[in-house]
């Protein structure tokens, strides 16, 4: 079983505070604050990193798909657009779009549907995440 870490720091009030997350050993480390997470300021937030892993997940489990099914990936390339919203429960993750292209060879359009599909419905993050929101995904090859 793999465990995998990550920190926050925060210091201060929510809105005048500032604070730095930072994933094990030493991958990724940032600044986050009121102004990144709820506004347009300078840093990351939250939902960045969701979406990052996210789409992180979504492109290594499709490729997986891909390579077990006879055509091997050349690449793929994924964004993912998280929506962060006011509901009456408080701000919400309530959408995740995903958009990837990808490459493989010998693979027709409708086959890269099916395996893209597949791949938003079972990566672990997607599994994580389906109870309490929506993911869609447009998909297409490069």
């Amino acid at each position: 079983m793999a465990i995998r870490n990550a920190s926050a720091h925060w210091t201060g009030t929510l809105t005048e505070g500032q604070g730095k997350v930072r994933t094990g050993k030493g991958g990724y480390e940032g600044p986050y604050s009121f102004s990144s997470r709820f506004e347009e300021g300078e840093g990351t937030n939250p939902e960045e990193l969701i979406g990052a892993a996210h789409a992180g997940c979504f492109s290594m489990f499709l490729a997986k798909l891909l390579a077990d099914a006879g055509f091997p990936p050349l690449s793929v390339e994924t964004e993912a657009k998280v929506h962060l919203e006011k509901t009456d429960a408080g701000q919400t993750v309530t959408k995740i779009e995903l958009s990837t292209v990808g490459q493989a060879t010998g693979i027709d359009e409708a086959e890269f549907q099916k395996h893209a599909e597949t791949a938003k419905a079972n990566c672990p993050i997607s599994r994580l995440l389906a109870p309490g929101t929506e993911i869609a995904l447009t998909a297409r090859l490069g």
